[in-house]
This record gives C-alpha cells, structure tokens and sequence, in this order.
C-alpha cells in the first residue's frame, strides 16, 4: 500500500509526464522516473519509502517495481519494468532485501520488449542510456 500510494502520487502530480527511460539493461530491467527531456535530473518531490519487497509479488517479466539505492528504505520517484525473470530480485528473508514489485502489465509486452531492445550508449556519465529517446509523454490514473 506505501508503495502504491507513492507511486500514484508521483503519477497524480503529473510527475512522470515528458520523461524518459534513463537506464535499459537487455535482458534485465528499463528504468525510469529520474531523467526529464532536457535531460536533467527530476529531483524527487517525496520522501523515500519504506520497502515492502516482502509482498508475496516476484520480479517476473512484465512487473514493475520501485528502484533504490543500496539503502532498502529509500525508494522515491524511480521505478523500472521487469524485461525478464528477475527472482534475484525478490525478498528472501535472511538473504537479500529485495526490490518491491507493485503491479504488472497487463497489455503492452511487444512495447516493452521493444523499450527493452532499445541501443544504448554511454551519455550523461550512464553506461546505460538509449542511444535514442524512449519518452514517456503521460501517465495518469484511470481507477
């Protein structure tokens, strides 16, 4: 629920309207929620998060899920989508905190694959980056 609400409070600012997908491991995840078309960094407008990786959802292709720093309890504005079967991102009590996975898509895997095929270079000091712009014009709540 923490997870959640944040997020659609990120969504219901508007905050994620004409930014782009910062980060694209193939295979892996596409990250975004950091980066705007300037590109500048979007400083977050909340505080980080508690992490609720203990959910019972797992990292599986199509998820989303809130990205993080070394720190479990600092999730804020960025999130990535699962391009693959990530397990090894999933709680494991004793073991690993985790990344907490909050929805899934539920149409637009080809759109994803796609993002997820995406070329990248190495620009604005990340290895990482699409090589062309993957932006993400709106995003809104519709329930």
């Amino acid at each position: 629920p923490i997870t959640v609400r944040n997020f659609l409070n990120y969504v219901n600012d508007q905050f994620y309207n004409n930014t782009q997908f910062h980060r694209i491991e193939k295979g892996f995840v596409a990250q975004g929620g950091w980066v705007d078309l300037t590109p500048a960094i979007k400083n977050p407008t909340r505080p980080a998060i508690t992490l609720e990786s203990n959910n019972g959802l797992s990292n599986l292709k199509g998820t989303i899920a809130m990205a993080r720093t070394n720190d479990p309890n600092s999730a804020t504005s960025q999130f990535y989508f699962n391009l693959a079967d990530n397990v090894g991102l999933d709680y494991a009590q004793g073991v690993r905190d985790g990344y907490a996975v909050f929805g899934k898509l539920i149409q637009g895997i080809p759109v994803l694959d796609a993002i997820g095929q995406a070329p990248i270079v190495n620009r604005y000091g990340l290895a990482t980056f699409p090589a062309t712009d993957l932006i993400i014009t709106e995003v809104s709540q519709t329930q």
